[in-house]
């Protein structure tokens, strides 16, 4: 399965995956940007990269592994991809931290780099996936616009947040440990696991041709 650690710039996702990979039996750990990125990546760029990395976790899937994999792109990028629908199973955790937060760690992990406004715009993209994670309906125009053709985001773009296949967990990092954090992420991965080997995972094979009372079981 895909297990997926998303959310803006400097909340903690790869210092995390890398320190709960190592305690993760048949799984490997990959960030979404170890290519490189490319000067002026945008949208679709991010979109064909995204679909690469399903394929790379069909291939693990393959091979009994399941693939964390952590970047920017949020669920309903991931639901999106064309390949999308062959994974096992999809999970995804929006590991947050505050903006305040976020401002000290870029400006220390990349001193002078990014001015004001590049700044806020990390800061904008975390409050997008914030409440893009909540709720489906909330500006999905920010990834669906001038994205890249192949892209099937008819897939979700109908639900509701209260359709349970629109499930993001939200991990704050603000002034917790790593060790702490890192244990959140292991106890969701165990969980998520659990739930695709019990036939309780909500994003297993055949999510799309779901209607929203069939995801949920209590309707």
């Amino acid at each position: 399965m895909l297990l997926k650690l998303t959310g803006s710039s400097c909340s903690g996702k790869t210092t995390l995956a890398n320190a709960v990979g190592e305690r993760l039996e048949k799984a490997v750990v990959h960030d979404f940007d170890e290519r490189g990125v490319p000067e002026g990546a945008d949208g679709p760029w991010r979109n064909r990269m995204t679909e690469m990395w399903v394929r790379r976790a069909l291939a693990y899937q393959g091979h009994g592994h399941d693939l964390l994999l952590t970047g920017q792109s949020p669920l309903g990028e991931v639901l999106a991809a064309p390949s999308a629908p062959l994974l096992d199973g999809i999970a995804v955790c929006l590991v947050d931290v505050s903006d305040e937060m976020r401002r000290r760690r870029l400006g220390h992990r990349d001193p002078g780099r990014w001015d004001p406004p590049a700044v806020d715009a990390f800061v904008g993209w975390a409050d997008w996936h914030r409440k893009h994670a909540a709720d489906p309906r909330y500006r999905p125009d920010v990834v669906i616009n001038d994205s890249w053709p192949e892209m099937a985001w008819q897939r979700w773009t109908e639900w509701t947040a209260d359709d349970r296949r629109w499930s993001t967990l939200l991990i704050d990092t603000t002034d917790q440990r790593i060790t702490d954090s890192a244990d959140q992420i292991a106890q969701w991965v165990a969980e998520q696991r659990e739930a695709l080997r019990s036939g309780g995972l909500a994003l297993s094979r055949g999510w799309p041709d779901q209607t929203s009372s069939e995801a949920d079981p209590t309707s």
